[in-house]
């Protein structure tokens, strides 16, 4: 019987899957395990249904604890049977199934297969970067006299191309380290060892880091062959793999006519639905979208063609007829060919500005990028290049569009690919969702280069951390300045000119972005009662505020014609106080985030208790004792309409004004809200803000009304009177009356009371009818009706 202590138990209940070497015995289904616990303790008995195969036990471990006793089914396990309490920790490596991981790699990494072409020319960049670094100390490496070039060729017939560079090549040995073994990078190597050997030399430029890139190959290839020369040896060494292949070869180059000089060639065998990356045209698409900053010239393998004259052949016909002429000698006809020819064309011609010193870059280099870059055909507004340094280090240029996209809103849509991201000169990708740009600022263009962002392995999806939000918060920062230079112009249409068509972001910024309103508040430009056909921005508003104006004031409207003649504004015109027209739907949420600017609080004039710093308590309470009966007459009248009926001090001119409540909706925004095709109707009656009818006392209608109370007499006229100005300060205010209907017929009955028997006499004095006396039978001829002659 053998013992086993409680802590190799745990250590199987622990490791079930694991190999404890060092057996001592077997354990067999017949086997019974005892254990014997401390004083004090009960007894347990567990069995064991192991069953022994050499020492080696082949499934995997399932427990089940079933009435005290203990089940093992068989398991992979050479635990050894020890007394002592401490148990033997050896190491072990993890070892893959190769084809499986490679599988993986090319196909969970990367979620789009035309990368396979930057991973490939980043790889060949790198290349040539280290030859150019090494032949400083070793001159006899660049021997041949090879240009540091890319060329790559396609054949769209055979599905084939071919990649290749003049740059470092491989020996045996180092291609079985860097291709043989997965995610071992031969550039990181390389940085590594230099970074040991302390070289002030060393090159930022190489690309390479994690060490799969080159198996990206076989998301196109079906097989991938490697030709490969180093300047160091003589022989030349081809790798070859294919996709879902678990081996590669490696062999030794024989055939003189495919000796490379020195460098790396790649072969790619595409498969049958993607040879249509072999397209020459394809490839230089690709190239330029995901290469063409690469330090090194690229060349790609075009079509090209010249026009030249060749003679055309005479019609025998028409040379007979000549001849008998004999007309004097005349010019030979001939037509204009094209003569195709294939050469090697240089595809990354434009060169990252972004690297040069801002102070050596004209404006014009700065447009001209621009416009090849975004395929712009009008230069941008502003430009802002600049380098950042410090904990985290990039290089940017960002852009001012001169006009917003047509046939879509970027606010809705704010996915745009306008910022492009750059790693050491390769173009990583420009889909973003908020990581880079907040929302509002989507329309900002761009480039931004960095060695330092954090990528994950297959360098398309940016990694959320503290690098990337400092790189967003100065990037977000950087615009600001770029638009404020712009609003700061002498030539004021160009601010106009954006404000026309990127407005709305700002806005948009106001409601999203509290950590910037300082920034976005000065950008912001309105109409306002003073200025109706020019905007203003806020600083100019409180410039021209009153010296005893604590508010900025503002009323919001569907126009500017509708905001100039509200009610609202009669007492604040009167005491020449500025007014911002917001006209925009937008505008009203946007102001209301801001709350305030340079400690003046944003007021509605349409909500309740305006104060315009005129307060006079005795007259109120004057005006209250007078009209305070009157008040609550009108408002037994209006019932629920109305949450109370008071005193205005806002009016002068109108008989009454609806104000909304001070936490509700305005009346504008209770428009727009109804206008939401989402609306929810239950939301809309319980954000609609509480109604307050305001009467001026001086108005004759008023008066009239207080008259018409004070007799005592429920007369109809005065009660139809009072509903008839609660729907007319309801339309005036703003609001939108329920019955539309019942109002009309309302108008329709009081101007037949205005307007009866005021400019003509009455129709039957007008129009006397003349009855007869005695009046007799008349007898009636019936005429039969005659159809007209069609031909007539």
């Amino acid at each position: 019987m053998h013992r086993v202590s409680r802590r190799s138990v745990s250590a199987i209940l622990r490791r079930g899957s694991g190999r404890y070497k060092n057996a001592a015995a077997p354990i067999s289904s017949t086997t019974s395990l005892n254990f014997t616990a401390g004083d004090g303790e009960s007894k347990l008995r567990w069995y064991s249904a192991l069953t022994s195969n050499d020492s080696t036990y082949r499934s995997a471990v399932d427990f089940n604890m079933r009435n005290g006793f203990f089940v093992a089914s068989r398991q992979e396990s050479t635990a050894a049977a020890s007394d002592t309490t401490d148990t033997a920790v050896e190491k072990y490596e993890y070892q893959a199934e190769v084809s499986r991981l490679m599988d993986l790699i090319v196909n969970s990494l990367y979620s789009n297969k035309e990368v396979f072409l930057r991973e490939l020319v980043s790889n060949a960049s790198d290349a040539l970067d280290k030859l150019r670094f090494l032949s400083v100390t070793e001159p006899e490496l660049l021997k041949d006299a090879v240009d540091l070039d890319i060329r790559i060729q396609g054949d769209r017939d055979t599905g084939i191309i071919t990649i290749t560079d003049s740059g470092i090549g491989m020996n045996r040995q180092e291609l079985v380290d860097c291709l043989g073994t997965i995610a071992q990078s031969g550039t990181a190597k390389f940085l590594k060892a230099l970074k040991d050997s302390k070289d002030a030399g060393a090159d930022s430029n190489l690309i390479g880091q994690f060490g799969v890139g080159f198996y990206s190959s076989f998301l196109v290839a079906d097989k991938v062959a490697v030709a490969t020369k180093s300047p160091k040896s003589d022989k030349q060494y081809v790798w070859e793999g294919e996709a879902n292949a678990s081996t590669y070869t490696i062999r030794e180059e024989t055939d003189p006519e495919k000796i490379l000089p020195r460098g790396t060639r790649i072969t790619l065998f595409l498969k049958h639905d993607d040879k249509g990356f072999a397209h020459p045209e394809r490839i230089q698409k690709l190239v330029k979208n995901y290469s063409q900053f690469v330090s090194f010239p690229i060349y790609t393998w075009q079509e090209k063609g010249y026009t030249k004259e060749v003679e055309v052949d005479e019609d025998p016909a028409e040379a007979k007829k000549d001849g008998e002429e004999e007309k004097p000698e005349k010019k030979k006809k001939t037509k204009t060919v094209v003569e195709k020819y294939w050469d090697w064309e240089l595809t990354n011609e434009t060169q990252p500005i972004w690297l040069r010193n801002p102070k050596e870059v004209t404006t014009e280099e700065y447009n001209e990028f621009y416009k090849k870059t975004f395929n712009e055909y009008l230069e941008p507004l502003a430009s802002s290049h600049f380098t950042t340094e410090g904990e985290v280090e990039f290089r940017s240029i960002l852009y001012v569009p001169a006009v917003a996209p047509q046939g879509r809103d970027d606010i809705i849509n704010f996915k745009t690919k306008n910022i492009r991201l750059y790693v050491k000169r390769v173009f990583i990708s420009d889909d973003f969702d908020g990581e880079l740009f907040p929302r509002y600022l989507s329309f900002i263009k761009g480039v931004v280069d960095s060695n330092d962002l954090p990528l994950n392995v297959s360098r398309e999806i940016l990694q959320e951390s503290r690098i990337v939000r400092i790189m967003r918060k100065r990037l977000v920062r950087k615009a600001f300045d770029m638009i404020l230079g712009i609003s700061m112009s002498e030539n004021r249409d160009d601010y106009e000119k954006f404000w026309e068509n990127f407005g709305k972001h700002l806005k948009l910024g106001c409601i999203e972005d509290r950590e910037n309103h300082k920034r976005l508040a000065p950008l912001l430009r309105f109409f306002s009662s003073q200025s109706e056909n020019e905007m203003i921005s806020l600083d100019e508003y409180v410039e021209n505020m009153k010296p005893d104006q604590k508010d900025i004031y503002y009323i919001a409207a569907d126009s500017v014609s509708s905001a100039k003649n509200t009610p609202f504004l009669e007492k604040l015109l009167e005491k020449d106080l500025e007014v911002l027209f917001l006209v925009d739907p937008i505008d009203e949420v946007a102001i209301q985030n801001l709350k305030s600017y340079k400690d003046k609080n944003f007021v509605d004039i349409s909500k309740e208790d305006l104060d315009l710093g005129d307060k006079n308590d005795e007259k109120e309470k004057e005006m209250k004792q007078e009209f305070g009966q009157t008040c609550d007459w009108i408002k037994k009248q209006l019932g629920d309409k109305v949450a109370s009926v008071q005193i205005s001090n806002r009016l002068s001119t109108s008989p009454c004004v609806l104000v909304s409540g001070k936490f509700g909706w305005s009346a504008n925004m209770e428009r727009l809200m109804k206008a939401q095709h989402v609306g929810d109707a239950s939301s809309l009656e319980f954000m609609r803000s509480r109604r307050v009818l305001e009467i001026n006392p001086e108005h004759p209608i008023i008066r009239s009304l207080q008259a018409a109370f004070k007799s005592g007499v429920d007369d109809q006229e005065a009660l139809r009177a009072v509903e008839l100005l609660y729907d007319t300060a309801l339309i005036s205010s703003g609001f939108t009356p329920e019955n539309p209907a019942q109002l009309g017929g309302k108008i329709y009955e009081m101007m037949g009371m205005a307007l009866s028997n005021k400019w003509a006499a009455p129709f039957d004095a007008q129009h006397p009818v003349n009855r007869p006396q005695n009046p007799k039978t008349i007898e009636a001829e019936v005429v039969e009706p005659v159809e007209a002659d069609p031909q007539k």
